[in-house]
């Protein structure tokens, strides 16, 4: 059997995972954000991941594949509309909450004038907006707010991860408008070659890359658009990628054994990937249900580290590390559910408007319209040569 039929379309366990990962991201914020220090997991790996980074790569392999499927069904116009209504919505929704709801009400639990809280002096709430409105984060702070808490002041220190999720996207829509998905998917692996190559090399000789290529003097450009990319080629050729569940169990080993002993950041990558999809597919199919109509992983991941940082100024880190983690996973859920319902599901529904419609729609129009004046002036030319 084929990846392609074991995943089936929407009849698999991506939902849940990916509400997995995203819990996952705040057990391991749990322990800087309530005072516990570095969490155990980064040391158990050899520093090459901690628990929300390994989270954070799952969520960029199950994008790769989704993403890159959805990149084979639409126009350039059409695939980056339609991913721009799923990160932006939700992204704006949560600077807007952190903004103009978290930031007031601590200032007012602390008896503060909202006055003070409100001003357009860099540090505010108005520049925490313009700050990071376009994903590329700018300011993580809004004036003194969480200043006391264990880790500081940061509202949210989640989002820094989706201006790398959108470059994935800008990327995609290049290879769609290029017809490269179309009539040369083999650039992708190629492509995937290069990245991994890249990756290599800024763990072997750091900052050569960027003495080489100055654009990928991030490293992080690297790291998640190589594992982006290996997703994607799955997605690509999912009908001649295997699904085995014995190559699905050496998959998870062979990430688990470079995830103690080393590599995972090169080979494991591949493996991981594989073994997301893989476990996708494999587990029971009544976990299918979770997350294929409403999918509040994005805003759990969103919504988390807010939570978290709420909590801890609240004292809530004081009754003990599960205590804190069970009410920020409970506090993060109830606002992703609001953040999907009122902000994400509303969102797509805009999906098949304006650019939604695709490039031929609007080239009929353009087409229609010409036509339309031509025959207009046509019309003036011959009525006003009439006697």
């Amino acid at each position: 059997m084929s990846m392609r039929d074991a995943l089936n379309g929407h009849r698999n366990s991506l939902g849940i995972i990916r509400l997995v990962l995203a819990a996952a991201v705040i057990l391991d914020h749990a322990f800087p954000l309530g005072g516990w220090g570095t969490a155990p997991f980064l040391a158990l790996t050899r520093e090459q991941q901690s628990l929300g980074g390994l989270a954070v790569l799952g969520f960029f392999a199950v994008s790769g594949y989704l993403v890159t499927k959805s990149g084979l069904g639409n126009d350039g116009m059409q695939f980056i509309w339609r991913r721009f209504l799923r990160i932006f919505p939700g992204f704006w929704a949560v600077l807007i909450f952190g903004a103009f709801v978290v930031g007031p009400s601590v200032y007012l639990l602390e008896g503060r004038s909202l006055t003070d809280y409100f001003s357009l002096a860099p540090g505010g709430p108005i520049t925490y907006l313009t700050a990071n409105a376009t994903l590329q984060i700018g300011q993580y702070g809004i004036n003194d707010v969480f200043a006391g808490n264990p880790f500081g002041g940061p509202i949210n220190g989640s989002i820094w991860t989706l201006a790398y999720e959108w470059l994935c996207y800008l990327l995609v829509m290049v290879l769609v408008f290029a017809g490269v998905l179309a009539k040369a998917r083999l650039v992708v692996p190629i492509i995937t070659a290069f990245l991994a190559v890249f990756q290599l090399m800024n763990i072997v000789m750091p900052g050569a890359l960027a003495e080489m290529i100055p654009l990928l003097g991030d490293p992080w450009r690297v790291n998640f658009a190589f594992i982006f990319f290996i997703g994607g080629c799955i997605a690509l050729y999912s009908d001649r990628v295997p699904y085995s569940v014995p190559l699905g169990v050496f998959a998870i080993v062979f990430s688990l054994v470079t995830l103690r002993v080393g590599g995972f950041n090169t080979m494991g990558f591949i493996a991981f990937a594989y073994a997301v999809l893989f476990l996708a597919a494999w587990l029971p199919q009544r976990l299918q249900r979770v997350g294929a109509v409403n999918d509040y992983s994005y805003g759990v991941y969103l919504y988390g580290w807010v939570v978290q940082q709420y909590l801890a100024y609240l004292g809530v880190h004081l009754w003990g590390y599960w205590p804190y983690v069970l009410l920020s996973l409970v506090g993060a859920f109830g606002l992703a559910w609001l953040s999907w319902h009122l902000v994400e599901k509303q969102a797509m529904k805009l999906k098949d408007i304006g650019p939604g419609r695709g490039i031929a729609y609007w080239r009929a129009r353009g087409v229609a319209r010409r036509e339309q004046r031509r025959a207009e002036r046509e019309a003036q030319v011959s009525g006003g040569g009439e006697p």
